[in-house]
């Protein structure tokens, strides 16, 4: 299945938003929805981050997927080294 997800980022200081649409595992979803979405969602702000040349300032201002389920506070936890799918 497919989720769609929204960061609203800063860095170098100006804001901007990303959006875009992610394949998830169905499983993994069914079991824990919200922390499935910020798991794809930390992976995907990762790569915006070293995509960018991120500054010192770089920072998640908000993260929201299908249209208003606010993940922010969730995805600030997420460690992949200690969270993979599956887990």
């Amino acid at each position: 299945m497919n989720i769609n997800i929204k960061v609203y980022l800063h860095s170098k200081g100006t804001k901007f938003l990303q959006s875009g649409s992610f394949p998830v595992p169905n499983s993994e979803y069914k079991k824990d929805p919200d922390w499935t979405a910020a798991i794809t969602a930390y992976e995907w702000i990762q790569q915006i981050k070293n995509s960018y040349a991120a500054s010192e300032d770089f920072r998640i201002d908000q993260v929201i997927y299908n249209e208003d389920i606010d993940i922010t506070e969730i995805v600030k936890k997420v460690d992949l080294n200690n969270e993979r799918w599956g887990s």
